[in-house]
């Protein structure tokens, strides 16, 4: 039994209204609605029919939602059927040019993380005379913009006569960047120098403590390069469309520009753009939803539990 000196439950209160707090979450969802919002459009305009995208601008769904859009950009309607749907009667090979995208994307989202994660961890853990200097030239590379090295880049592709194939696109992009070296090696010097002097105990050489032991325990930050890789390489639209005119290997963004182009200055064809721009998002879309969590692990790194 109680004692009676004992002094009764508190009620709980309620939070209290926090100004700042409230404030901040207000600004927050601002933002999030002016960044979503074009998205939202684009997903709207390609539901709506061509002939009612004039009038049918204020409402936030299209009055006869329609998928006749999508069908033209996947070539599932003739060109007469295409005219009638409001159509220019332009063609895009929206699946070719969807695999030369994953191709270009995968490829060197693989092959750009890979070898910076060996050239961080040479500059996280090699001892070389000049390592220093050479690392901070290397860093200073950040500052040069990419518009300045595509002339070089396609002067000597040029040369080789890689102009319109695969290894003409992605050789410029296939080894490293500045950042991804540097990101990845600060993450590599915070890895405890004993995990592989053990390794080192148990006969591991160099090679073997970085491929089995530093890179399973960084696969947070290796994967954060590669989306980051990935994404960037997905939306590329200049280099590839300078390299790759040919169908075999134009990319998607190259693809959409030029399906632009052939429609009419005066109607070009919008509903048919954002279709197939929407079903060009959904890839990438996809790949953040599922790799997402590890892009969010990756900002927390802490080192070893």
């Amino acid at each position: 039994m109680s004692s009676q000196n004992e002094p009764a439950a508190r009620p709980r209160r309620s939070a209290a209204f926090r100004p700042g707090r409230s404030a901040a979450w207000i600004v927050l969802i601002i933002a999030l609605v002016v960044t979503l919002f074009p998205f939202y459009w684009m997903v709207r305009t390609a539901f709506t029919p061509a002939a009612d995208l004039p009038s049918d601008t204020t409402s936030l769904w299209p009055h006869h939602a329609t998928l006749i859009n999508f069908e033209r950009v996947l070539g599932l309607t003739s060109t007469q059927q295409d005219l009638a749907a409001g159509g220019s009667g332009a063609t895009l090979d929206l699946l070719v040019s969807l695999r030369n995208s994953v191709i270009y994307a995968g490829l060197i989202a693989v092959a750009q993380t890979f070898f910076c994660a060996m050239a961080g961890y040479a500059f996280a853990r090699l001892r070389f005379r000049g390592r220093d200097l050479l690392f901070g030239v290397f860093v200073m590379a950040l500052m040069v913009p990419p518009i300045f090295t595509m002339l070089p880049n396609f002067a000597l592709v040029k040369s080789l006569g890689w102009i319109g194939s695969f290894q003409g696109l992605i050789a410029p992009s296939l080894l490293m960047t500045p950042f991804a070296v540097f990101f990845l090696r600060q993450f590599f010097l915070s890895v405890p120098t004993e995990v592989e002097e053990a390794a080192a105990l148990d006969g591991a050489g160099r090679w073997l403590q970085f491929w089995r032991v530093v890179l399973p325990m960084n696969r947070g930050p290796l994967i954060t390069i590669g989306l980051i890789t990935a994404v960037w390489a997905w939306k590329d639209y200049l280099w590839p469309l300078l390299v790759g005119p040919d169908q075999s290997t134009r990319v998607l963004t190259a693809a959409l520009g030029i399906f632009l182009q052939q429609s009419p200055n005066t109607a070009p064809d919008w509903t048919g753009l954002m279709a197939a721009a929407v079903l060009a998002v959904i890839p990438v879309a996809l790949l953040l939803v599922f790799f997402g969590r590890r892009l969010v692990e990756s900002l927390n790194f802490t080192g070893i539990k």
